[in-house]
């Protein structure tokens, strides 16, 4: 072996010596940052009594920052490295190093902006008016600007020339980024016309969604349903199907119940004497029978009307004193909104009888709270309709044809 291939072959293992010290040194840069500068930084964030810094400051953040720190020392020691090519040099200082750091600073604007969106979510506004959409759209531009960008300087070429050729790819891109545009607008219609909200529980039948919205992003909103599962909705999809947004019963405070009992026609009749005193006595109906017993009484006598004229005489029914209770139990009742609706309504008769409608509002709308309620509303109704002579229609079952049997 001649001398000259000896000390070629000794340059070579000098310069991969300087290239193996150099890359010692960055890591050692960047462990003693992230181990020391950064557990200091992150100590005094979480000491302050400020919540905004925490939000806007986080790990992901901090990490990608301490990147820097061995970028820098890279740089100032390439040239160090014994009898490294000019070429090389050149490409390494304007090329390669301004592309790694436009990379970083990438990374560290799109980290800065989710941090953003974390710290917008937490306010009362970024409840209603979530931008995590637009955040999205914002990263993927600075994505495509920044790659742009990159391979200008990798390849020494103008940015704008680039640009300039991607006009020409505006029809791929557009089919490319189909659903990223459409999901883009629905997320401005859902944004700007307040239609769903973080935490809103809605209904989307075509997806089987029923549950709380838990999450909007650009391209999907999760809805997590009672059952503790995830639907996915693609977000351009919610606004091409219809949904049923709960949100507004939640702020009335009141919650629906729209339930019919349904009575057999066959048990309707008018009140004898009997039946009158005994309602007299019941607190919710005393006033009521008074007045109406004086109305009635001074109607029949005014027409002249014998208590033998059934047909013209006016008397009350069985089931529209049944209907009055019901009214005076609901406005009683301590569960009950008396700010919204309460009706207690007749609905046109069927082949399963004669429906008696509550509508009416519980002023507890907690799911299991509202169902208990309106459960015991009905387990009283249902109870009482005996002592009004009326009987609840339901279809003939096996024990009835076994009584008629015997």
């Amino acid at each position: 072996m001649s001398l000259g291939q000896i000390l070629d072959e000794y340059s070579v293992i000098e310069q991969g010596l300087y290239v193996l010290g150099i890359i010692l040194i960055a890591y050692l840069s960047y462990f003693l940052t992230r181990k020391f500068i950064l557990r200091g930084i992150t100590k005094l964030i979480h000491r302050s009594s400020t919540k905004f810094d925490d939000l806007v400051v986080n790990d992901k953040l901090l990490k990608r920052l301490a990147i820097i720190i061995p970028v820098v020392v890279v740089y100032n020691l390439i040239d160090f490295i014994p009898d490294i090519p000019s070429t090389l040099s050149d490409f390494i200082n304007n090329q390669l190093f301004p592309a790694i750091y436009i990379f970083i600073l990438m990374l560290i604007i799109a980290s800065f902006l989710s941090s953003l969106n974390r710290m917008y979510t937490h306010s009362q506004i970024g409840k209603r008016k979530p931008i995590k959409g637009y955040i999205q759209v914002l990263t993927i531009v600075l994505y495509i600007v920044g790659t742009i960008i990159i391979i200008s300087y990798m390849f020494k070429r103008d940015p704008t020339v680039l640009l300039g050729g991607l006009g020409a790819l505006t029809a791929v891109l557009l089919l490319v980024f189909r659903d990223t545009i459409l999901s883009f607008v629905a997320s401005l219609q859902i944004s700007s016309n307040d239609l769903v909200q973080i935490g809103d529980w809605i209904e989307v039948p075509p997806f089987g969604a029923d549950g709380d919205v838990i999450d909007i992003a650009l391209h999907t909103i999760q809805v997590q349903n009672w059952d503790k599962t995830i639907t996915v909705i693609p977000t351009h999809k919610l606004i091409d199907v219809s949904f049923k947004n709960w949100r507004g019963m939640q702020q009335a405070g009141g919650r629906r119940i729209k339930r019919a009992l349904y009575i057999d026609q066959s048990s309707v009749k008018f009140c004898t004497a009997e039946m009158l005193q005994r309602y007299e006595k019941i607190h919710l109906l005393s006033q009521y029978i008074k007045e109406k017993m004086e109305d009635i009484s001074v109607y029949n006598k005014k027409h002249g009307l014998s208590d033998d004229d059934i047909i013209n005489r006016r008397e009350l029914t069985n089931i529209g004193t049944f209907r009055i209770y019901v009214e005076n139990y609901l406005k009683e009742h301590e569960k009950v909104h008396h700010g919204l609706t309460c009706m207690v309504r007749q609905l046109a008769p069927t082949e399963h009888g004669l429906p008696i409608e509550l509508y009416v509002f519980i002023n507890d709308t907690a799911w299991i709270n509202y169902e208990k309620i309106q459960a015991d509303i009905f387990d009283h109704l249902l109870a009482i309709i005996p002592e009004f002579e009326l009987r609840i229609f339901q279809d003939p079952t096996g024990s009835d044809f076994s009584r008629i049997a015997r």
